[in-house]
Order: C-alpha cells, then structure tokens, then sequence
C-alpha cells in the first residue's frame, strides 16, 4: 500500500495465514495500477480458488480493469508461490453487498444498511445491523433498533474492534431503482 495513503484509506480489515500472504503481494501491484485492495478470500471452489476483491478508488471496476490486475498480479503470485498446489485466481469488484474495509468506505456509504461483526463482545454483543451515520475520528457510527427501546439509538463502533462489516441490501430500493421508480407489481 501506498505511504502516502490516508488513515481513511488504510484497510483495518486485515487478513491473515495464506490469505494474508497473498494480500501482501497483491497490494503493491494493485497500489501501481491504481486500484484498492478490498479483500482477498481463498476457497475450495471449483479445486482452489483465489478471488481478490479490488476497485478504483472511486469504487469504479470493469471487466477490463479485472483482466489487467490478472494479467500483472498472476506472475507475481506464481513467482512466490504462497498458495500449495494448482489454484484458479478470480479478480472481482466488491458489488453490491460489499465489504466495508475501510473508514471512508463507511463515510462514502452513510445513510446506506450495514451489518458489523466485532472481533469481541461490546456489552454482550458483536453483532450490530442499522444505517450508517457518519464517521468520526476512530469509529463509524450506526443507527439501530436497540431492544427495549422506543426509538433507533446510535452507538459508535471503534474500528479497532470491526472483524467483519458489510452493506446491507436494500431490495425495496434496488426494485424501485430498477423499476424507474415505479412501484414493484
């Protein structure tokens, strides 16, 4: 990753075992050609899969720019080898339901669902499901439906302590968008 990017830019997701491995070669290539990593995930699909997540930092990706960071990033994962075995290398934009990995990705999303694991409990919970308001310093905040409460509450989460966090899909919204606005039939 770039010196030069901002605390706002920085991944506080991080990976780790081999997974962790590839990032640490994927970032650099993907920092050249000008793109973010967002997440790198290795499965057992189809005798081994390595899919890395990546867009522009505009959040733009297209199939084009997928091929590209294939063809740059494919010698270098063959040249230090971090996965055993054969693999198939799947190069994809984070879509609609993504990853939120970063403090400005929860600024760029504000007013949009999302859905946060903690890495540990936070007065007995670690899983937190609202809209997100804004971000401040070191945590986002999100707006949820607090049990026992009248009325939606808002709690900051410290990044530090986010293990996992992704927007929510809102259905209503995509079929009006869909739709041209019209009411789904």
């Amino acid at each position: 990753m770039s010196s030069l990017a901002s605390a706002e830019d920085r991944r506080f997701v991080r990976e780790t075992g081999i997974e962790r491995a590839v990032a640490d070669l994927a970032e650099p290539v993907l920092d050249e050609l000008g793109f973010r990593l967002v997440r790198v995930k290795i499965s057992g699909r189809d005798g081994g899969t390595v899919q890395i997540m990546a867009e522009r930092p505009d959040g733009a990706m297209s199939v084009d720019d997928c091929a590209t960071i294939s063809r740059r990033l494919s010698p270098v994962l063959d040249a230090y080898d971090p996965m055993p075995g054969t693999y198939r290398l799947e190069i994809s934009s984070p879509g609609i339901d993504r990853p939120l990995v970063r403090p400005s990705d929860f600024a760029l999303w504000a007013g949009h669902g999302a859905k946060v694991e903690l890495k540990e409990p936070v007065d007995g919970r670690k899983r937190f499901k609202g809209t997100i308001e804004d971000v401040v310093e070191d945590e986002v905040h999100l707006k949820i439906e607090l049990e026992g409460s009248a009325e939606p509450v808002i709690i900051g989460l410290p990044f530090s302590l986010i293990g996992e966090a992704k927007l929510v899909v809102d259905l209503d919204g995509l079929r009006s968008d869909l739709s041209g606005g019209k009411a789904a039939q």
